[in-house]
């Protein structure tokens, strides 16, 4: 059951255009007609903003996102995603069905823990020359693991025909995968849960390429 709320402020969403787990609280977001305020955090001017001292107050690890929310400060974007469905109305991000509800979890555990990380700034910037070659074989190692699962839990979506925080997951990855120059088509299930889930009104308006801190020549 939702919790009612009383806010009394939008809730601020602390993050980086293309960000995947920026990206995923905003389609969390859009998905329920919730109306929230932005603060940029630059991962690269400066020296990279989300590593000064009054955004570590914010979030320690010195990451993006932050929310702030109902009077809390959040982070992680799974955390985040949870929380907004469990107190919020609008469509359930997770299934009522426990299976379904576990499946849901594992797709976005596994392109969360599994798969993003090894591509997160920080990681890259370590690797040096060979970022390239890094990401490609790591978003291949995830989607080769992936792509069998989600053909055993997909419908229209990746677990069923409603959209979940496994579709949240699944479209910032690909983003990533296309930007690193990885062949999506040899995924064919992801490859098509993705182009769907584009056409859907939540995952364009949250879209990197049309937010507050998009630079000009990456607008569309």
């Amino acid at each position: 059951m939702h919790l009612s709320f009383v806010c009394l402020a939008k809730p601020v969403l602390h993050g980086y255009f293309r960000s995947s787990c920026s990206w995923r609280v905003r389609i969390a977001f859009a998905l329920k007609g919730i109306e929230y305020d932005q603060v940029p955090v630059n991962l690269i001017k400066d020296g990279g903003q989300q590593l000064t001292e009054q955004y570590k107050t914010l979030n320690p690890m010195q990451q993006v996102p932050a929310l702030e929310i109902d009077g809390v400060i959040l982070s992680q974007s799974l955390a985040v995603i949870q929380y907004i469905d469990e107190t919020r109305p609008g469509p359930r991000l997770l299934p009522v069905d426990p299976k379904k509800r576990a499946q849901v979890r594992m797709i976005s555990d596994v392109i969360a823990s599994g798969i993003q990380p090894l591509q997160n700034l920080h990681v890259i910037q370590k690797i040096g020359a060979e970022k390239v070659q890094w990401a490609q074989h790591f978003i291949n190692r995830g989607f080769q693991a992936l792509e069998p699962i989600l053909k055993q839990t997909a419908g229209k979506y990746c677990v069923g025909d409603e959209i979940s925080m496994a579709d949240i997951c699944l479209v910032p990855q690909v983003y990533n995968a296309e930007r690193f120059k990885v062949d999506v088509g040899q995924y064919p299930t992801i490859q098509r849960l993705n182009q769907t889930l584009l056409e859907i009104e939540a995952f364009k308006v949250s879209h990197p390429s049309c937010q507050p801190d998009t630079p000009a020549d990456l607008r569309t």
